[in-house]
């Protein structure tokens, strides 16, 4: 049995496939555009959050509407070193990715359901249903093949303390709490002055999350910031990868015949795991170029041109994984957080120049010579 044929069909209602589909909406609405999902939220349960300047002005009509949270400015902390960035900040929920996608997607065009099978003008359902499109687009999510991966891993809770947390800003980065198992720091966003979603992350060799542990963690950061918990909700786990380098043909081999998205294509930042600017601008560019009839070629000839333009940013995951010890990684970070504003904001959204990243190797690495030195020299 075969759905109604579509003009595209967006395999995986994520953030990656959410706005593909609202860019489309936008831009290009004459489109039969799909979404295969099988979860029952699109979006799952996450926070995304993005700093103004990695969005490009003419894209900011893509995500206006999906903005939470904002402020004016964030922090971060460090052992020797504190800092206040006047960057603007905002914060996105899945609920109102789903609310606003739902708007703009018809409801029939919402397809409940896993996809088992992609080809590239088809897809077929866990029911045994098929549906047939123009084209295809696959963005459910991650594959790791070919990769040398370090992994980035969180859980994060929204604490409810009545007698109010203080903040006024996000603390984006505190990495002043215990670094004895590889860099770590807890991330805090208050959404309004009772309401506080605290996430303990870390980096670490492998993807093995103790969600439990890290649990405990935010209550014990909590307890020491003089916050008495009334209530936790919208707790959301992660295990991010961190690519340190690898084999691209091997990660999406030039055979495969289907079109990718969003992490399943690796479009995200390699150190950060960051995935929204990366997901805004294909959205961007999927709407204005429409490039249905190849798609795959397409999307695939996009994702090498981003492999290669993250070179230098593999490199520095790869120094923070093996030219430091774990309690040192801190280290790196640190020194990244003193340079300039400018820099650290181009470094976010993917954009580092030639200059940014001499400055960020000038000078005494903060870690061992001889373990950044053969780091470099795997590199070259």
């Amino acid at each position: 049995m075969a759905h109604a044929s579509y003009d595209l069909v967006i395999a995986g209602g994520g953030l990656a496939g959410g706005l593909c589909a609202l860019a489309l909406h936008q831009r290009r609405p004459e489109l039969r555009v799909a979404i295969v999902e099988p979860g029952e939220r699109l979006g799952g349960n996450h926070l995304w959050s993005f700093f103004d300047s990695d969005i490009a002005r003419r894209d900011r009509a893509l995500i206006e509407r999906l903005i939470v949270h904002r402020w004016d400015a964030y922090r971060v902390a460090f052992p020797n070193h504190r800092r206040r960035l006047a960057h603007p900040y905002n914060s996105i929920e899945s609920e109102r990715l789903d609310e606003v996608v739902r708007a703009a997607v018809p409801t029939d065009a919402i397809i409940r359901a896993a996809a088992t099978d992609l080809c590239p003008t088809r897809v077929t359902l866990d029911t045994g249903e098929r549906i047939e499109a123009r084209a295809v687009l696959d963005a459910r999510g991650g594959k790791a093949e070919g990769l040398d991966l370090g992994w980035q891993k969180f859980v994060g809770e929204l604490l409810h303390i009545p007698q109010g947390h203080g903040l006024t800003e996000p603390i984006v980065m505190d990495a002043t709490v215990d670094q004895s198992d590889g860099y770590r720091f807890v991330y805090c966003l208050p959404f309004n002055a009772t309401h506080l979603f605290v996430e303990d992350t870390y980096y670490t060799d492998g993807p093995e999350l103790d969600r439990e542990r890290l649990s405990g963690l935010i209550a014990d950061y909590a307890a020491q910031s003089g916050w008495q918990i009334a209530g936790r909700s919208r707790q959301e786990h992660g295990q991010l990868p961190v690519v340190m380098g690898g084999d691209f043909d091997r990660f999406w081999p030039a055979v495969d015949p289907v079109a990718r998205a969003g992490a399943r294509g690796g479009f995200f930042h390699p150190l950060t795991s960051y995935s929204l600017p990366d997901a805004v601008r294909f959205a961007s560019w999927l709407a204005d170029e429409l490039p249905l009839d190849d798609l795959a070629t397409a999307t695939r000839a996009r994702a090498l041109a981003h492999w290669r333009r993250t070179r230098f940013e593999r490199l520095l995951a790869r120094m923070l994984f093996r030219a430091a010890d774990p309690p040192e990684r801190y280290r790196i970070l640190q020194r990244f957080y003193g340079l300039s504003d400018a820099l650290i904001a181009r470094f976010y959204a993917g954009q580092s120049t030639v200059a940014d990243r001499i400055r960020i190797l000038a000078g005494k690495p903060p870690v061992s010579i001889g373990r950044a030195l053969r780091v470099l020299k795997e590199a070259a």
